[in-house]
């Protein structure tokens, strides 16, 4: 796959050190669109794929999000996924819109001021990520923050969910186990090269703890590279203070793997 801009339109930052774009990709001849974040001097920084949550505008990339880890000294895209903000196709719940993750991947690094890239999922987002570090051996490292590891847990768990998930991936994980599996990186960590960061509050109701559990478990039977984060007092969200915390301690935790 060769991931090229099609168009890189400014978008107003609240931050004066970074300057934001909308940039407009090609993924597989579908437009799609995602958030750049870059510091505005012409030093070269480790590249950063920011892989949301949800689906559709639930869970939509927040500027000032995008712009925390973009001061952690990272240039950050963060895709929409297909289908958001006038991009292109319809989101699959990391069936074939993983490929925007995987393009978003090589777009960063076809940048001449990007050097490695970490790729990073939240929620949903887990998956994606997971997904991306064991298509591209090169990642620097890879960060699951709440993230979901098994799309039919996520079905078991989430009730409001399963309306939405049976009609996007295409029916239940009884009677469509491929469509799940495909979507659950736990059956192909065996090919993950990169270090593993998991971070999940123990009180996490969106996506239970059990998902971090389970691919800490698979990643360790594998003798993987994994380090885990768990929070006793915290749910999907965590405070500001921590929350900023949190962001400081992973990328430098990031520029650790990348040194290694």
């Amino acid at each position: 796959m060769n991931s090229t801009i099609i168009n890189k339109q400014k978008f107003p930052s609240p931050h004066p050190g970074i300057e934001l774009s909308i940039v407009t990709y090609d993924v597989n001849g579908l437009k799609v669109k995602g958030l750049l974040a870059e510091p505005k001097d012409d030093h070269v920084y480790d590249g950063f794929l920011y892989l949301r949550g949800g689906i559709k505008n639930v869970g939509m990339v927040r500027p000032s999000r995008i712009v925390q880890f973009a001061s952690e000294g990272f240039i950050v895209f963060a895709p929409f996924y297909r289908g958001n903000r006038g991009g292109e196709g319809n989101e699959d719940f990391a069936g074939e819109d993983r490929e925007d993750a995987f393009a978003g991947f090589e777009l960063l690094s076809s940048m001449d001021r990007v050097k490695k890239v970490h790729v990073f999922g939240f929620s949903r987002g887990g998956v994606m990520a997971l997904l991306t570090a064991i298509q591209y051996a090169e990642a620097a490292s890879v960060v699951s923050w709440a993230g979901v590891s098994d799309m039919s847990l996520t079905y078991e768990e989430r009730k409001d969910l399963r309306r939405m998930m049976k009609r996007v991936i295409g029916g239940t994980p009884t009677k469509v186990p491929e469509q799940y599996e495909i979507r659950t990186p736990l059956y192909e960590l065996e090919h993950l090269e990169v270090p593993v960061l998991i971070i999940h509050g123990r009180k996490d109701i969106n996506v239970s703890v059990e998902h971090a559990y389970r691919l800490e478990k698979r990643l360790i039977e594998l003798n993987k590279s994994v380090e885990t984060w768990y929070f006793d007092e915290f749910t999907h969200f965590f405070p500001p203070v921590m929350n900023r915390k949190i962001v400081s301690d992973l990328g430098a935790w990031m520029k650790k793997q990348r040194d290694r």
